[in-house]
């Protein structure tokens, strides 16, 4: 019986999810033939990138249709990281929209003239375009 549970998500760009990884201090692995994603007594999943989340438990990001869903033995993970899966998913979600925002700005000429996070860890992004 497989521990491992899907979560589907929002998140279509791969570039802006790794930069979330990133901020947040996850280490991940990817490979063109995919990577192992660990779970429960060994079971494995594959999956294009794999979030070590702890010594023995991965979270796997898998492609679908509509862009990219979170694969993992999440009672694993939350025991290993301390992280339940709606935290995880909140904390990723959140990073992944900050550098989404930065990165299409960018693209439309705009600069970033703050950038602010607030005790309840809400982000103000004031940005700029000169005519």
């Amino acid at each position: 019986m497989s521990h491992f549970t899907t979560v589907e998500t929002k998140i279509k760009d791969l570039v802006a999810l790794k930069a979330a990884l990133k901020d947040l201090g996850f280490a991940f692995s990817e490979a063109e033939q995919g990577v192992e994603v660990r779970g429960y007594l060994g079971q494995k999943e594959t999956a294009e990138l794999s979030i070590h989340a702890s010594k023995q438990y991965d979270v796997g990001v898998k492609a679908t249709a509509n862009g990219y869903e979170f694969v993992a033995d999440w009672w694993g993970v939350e025991t290993g990281r301390g992280i339940t899966q709606e935290q995880f998913v909140k904390q990723v979600t959140q990073r992944y929209a900050y550098h989404k925002v930065l990165s299409e700005v960018a693209k439309q000429g705009f600069t970033i003239e703050t950038d602010e996070v607030s005790e309840d860890k809400t982000i103000s992004l004031t940005v700029r375009r000169w005519q």
